[in-house]
């Protein structure tokens, strides 16, 4: 039984993983204004349009963040960990799945963005001038993180040191932000 309960684990969080990162890209597509007419924009306008305008009408954005999409997000992850906890027969309390669900979406943004840098670090040694539509998105998508640090850093004859920094960053993100919360989501959850 065990087996069985591993494959819809395994199912469960690949399922989340992929609804999660559409909203997920959603929501960094749209904080820094990338090309609405790019393909690969419209995919991802149209896969989370179903999901999130209902929620719009709900819940307003708050200058260039869609609320409604971070708290849609929240919620699969929320959902995702109600299902894996029932499944192990021992669902937190509310205040701790909150906690967690608010650590998982924390820590998914964190790693979107770390695959991200990679990308756009393996772009620019193979050449980026490509004309596919991930490109110019990558980049987009990276800069706002990238820019500030870059401008900080020395010029090391031609070497961009950013992302190795942001990089290092995000770790540091996981362990004193993440971690932390996830802890006390999980001590929360069970209770005195």
């Amino acid at each position: 039984m065990p087996y069985l309960a591993n494959a819809a684990q395994i199912l469960i969080e690949f399922i989340f993983g992929i609804l999660v990162g559409l909203v997920v890209l959603r929501i960094l597509l749209q904080l820094v204004r990338a090309n609405f007419h790019n393909p690969i924009c419209q995919f991802l306008y149209k896969a989370s349009n179903p999901l999130l305008m209902p929620l719009r009408r709900i819940i307003p954005a708050w200058r260039r963040l869609d609320i409604a999409a971070v708290v849609l997000a929240w919620a699969l992850l929320l959902l995702k960990r109600v299902l894996i906890f029932a499944m192990l027969a021992s669902v937190p309390s509310f205040g701790g799945l909150v906690l967690i669900a608010l650590a998982d979406l924390i820590g998914f943004t964190l790693m979107v963005m770390l695959i991200l840098i990679f990308v756009r670090v393996i772009l620019s040694f193979v050449g980026s001038d490509s004309y596919h539509p991930v490109v110019p998105l990558v980049f987009q998508l990276t800069e706002p993180v990238l820019k500030p640090v870059r401008k900080r850093l020395p010029v090391l004859g031609g070497f961009d040191l950013s992302p190795m920094i942001v990089v290092l960053g995000i770790f540091l993100l996981q362990a004193l932000v993440v971690a932390p919360l996830l802890d006390l989501g999980l001590r929360l959850g069970s209770g005195p």
